[in-house]
């Protein structure tokens, strides 16, 4: 007799009927529920980008972490393939990690070929550190993409966290940066005081994201490479009343009013001390790359200043007002008045902007179009106050990047697409993985080749005098709170003739180059 029919035996008459029912009916529910499963399955949207990498947000954008294995853009493909080669090479070898973080997925053209030099800069630094075979631990590069302005940086970050703990990935050190706004203010504050991972800024200037000696600890953990906005205007300010003797009462300010932007608001005060007249203001549309109507308002912003006895204009705003700004400026200004329009870092796009007019520039009696680079490829050329060999210049930093790029580049490099240097990002980019890549070095030991978060972080404190890093940019010499002290500016100009980015001259917050020992007097 087999088991059903031992069952049905035990059971009184028609209960056998009752518990058929309720096995079929279970058994329908069942496979209703399987099949419910796995037609959801079928049919839901598909998350994943790639490995480490899925769509979040309404733009479904690829958020996350890649060791290369996947392209954030196109035009991105070369360089990230070489990422993944490199962190393969290194795969069997005690390894660390550095993770370079700024938005990847960036719709607009001119920030895409930001992008893409910055990312250059940051496998180039990679592969120098990793031919170099005294140093250990072998370093990985990793991309972290928190999307367009930053805005999923926190899932991120949660990842990032992982990667601190996880003894395969041993994440170090997290690089990059390079929009002062909101967005990278809350990742940095997250990342160094929540979670106690190092942080090394790159093209952030706003005043607002550096320790301080008012502020030591805002930051636990930060270093920067670039000057602050502050120190830019210093620089600038020193710069042209030296060489063209532009005077406060010569100067007029024109600032945008927005106020959740960290690059403006300092970038604004900074400007006003060097002017003896009231600003002229404006204000932009959130979305910093958003044109708004913003030209209808300088038709009418540019009358004042031809009224104005000024000749020189500080702009206290983003890159495309500042093209909306020149381009009314050119159309409408004085014919018979040549202006000089002087800003700061966040202009080194505006050469790449599709939508700019360089025409604009020579109209009437002429534009002149100046800005704080924070690195030029040519800064260390030989400018007599403060060429090569002087204090602050590393020229042989440019030259041994150079020849990683060029015709005679060694084979293993790869092809990481055409390196334009015309710009700063490739070099800044390099210089902030470099001093993370440094800092990892400076603090393994013989021993214990795999330094721990806090040893790392505790290395700023060293990176000064005889153990400064020579950055493509310059010397960068760390003060006690993780800043370059006298970092050297790159002044440089628009030239509409070539389209192209033009270097003018070194200028340096403190007025001079610094001193041998590259730290303050006191």
């Amino acid at each position: 007799m087999n088991i059903l029919a031992r069952v049905r035996s035990w059971l009184p008459w028609g209960a056998w009927g009752r518990l058929t029912k309720g096995l079929v009916l279970g058994l329908v529910l069942l496979l209703l529920a399987l099949g419910g499963w796995s037609g959801w399955s079928a049919l839901r949207p598909d998350l994943s980008c790639g490995p480490g990498v899925e769509k979040r947000g309404p733009a479904h954008e690829c958020i996350g972490v890649t060791d290369g294995g996947f392209s954030f853009l196109p035009r991105l493909a070369p360089v990230s393939a070489r990422i993944k080669a490199e962190n393969d090479r290194i795969a069997g070898r005690p390894h660390a990690t550095v993770a370079l973080m700024v938005p990847l997925t960036e719709t607009d053209d001119a920030e895409q070929q930001k992008i893409l030099r910055e990312v250059q800069g940051a496998y180039l630094a990679q592969y120098q550190a990793n031919r170099d075979n005294s140093k250990a631990p072998a370093i990985r590069l990793v991309l972290a993409n928190p999307g367009a302005g930053g805005a999923q940086w926190r899932p991120v970050t949660d990842q990032l966290e992982k990667m601190a703990k996880s003894p395969r990935d041993n994440l170090r050190a997290v690089a990059g940066f390079d929009t002062s706004v909101t967005s990278t203010q809350q990742t940095i504050l997250h990342l160094t005081k929540d979670l106690h991972i190092p942080v090394v800024g790159g093209a952030i200037t706003a005043d607002d994201l550096a320790d301080s000696k008012q502020h030591p600890d805002t930051y636990p953990g930060l270093a920067r490479i670039a000057p602050t906005n502050t120190e830019e205007a210093a620089a600038l300010f020193s710069y042209n009343k030296l060489n063209k003797g532009v005077t406060p009462d010569q100067t007029l300010v024109v600032e945008d009013l927005r106020q959740d932007d960290n690059y403006i608001k300092s970038l604004r005060t900074a400007f006003e001390g060097y002017s003896s007249h009231p600003p002229e203001q404006f204000r932009s549309p959130d979305d910093i790359h958003s044109t708004g109507n913003l030209s209808n308002d300088f038709q009418r912003l540019v009358p004042n200043i031809c009224a104005s006895s000024a000749r020189t204009i500080y702009f206290a705003g983003r890159y495309t007002q500042l093209r909306q700004f020149v381009d009314e400026l050119g159309h409408r200004g004085c014919s018979t008045t040549k202006y000089t329009v002087i800003t700061a870092d966040a202009a080194d796009t505006l050469a790449s902007d599709p939508d700019f007019d360089w025409s604009a520039l020579n109209r009437g009696s002429g534009i002149t179009l100046q800005y704080a680079a924070v690195a030029n490829q040519h800064m260390w050329d030989g400018d007599p106050k403060g060429g090569p060999g002087s204090p602050g210049s590393s020229p042989d930093a440019v030259k041994q990047l150079e020849a990683l790029t060029g015709k005679d580049a060694p084979s293993d490099v790869g092809q990481i697409g055409a390196v334009d240097f015309k710009g700063s990002r490739t070099m800044v980019a390099h210089d902030s993985v470099w001093t993370a890549i440094t800092a990892v070095h400076n603090s393994a030991s013989q021993t214990d080749p795999m330094p721990s978060l806090r040893e790392v972080s505790n290395m700023w404190l060293r990176l000064r005098s005889a153990s400064k890093v020579e950055g493509t940019s310059g010397w960068i010499c760390l003060d006690n709170y993780g800043n370059p002290y006298d970092k050297a500016v790159a002044v440089v100009e628009l030239d509409p003739q070539d389209k192209s980015i033009k270097f003018d001259g070194l200028a340096w917050p403190e007025g001079s180059p610094p001193n041998q020992e590259c730290t303050p007097d006191k």
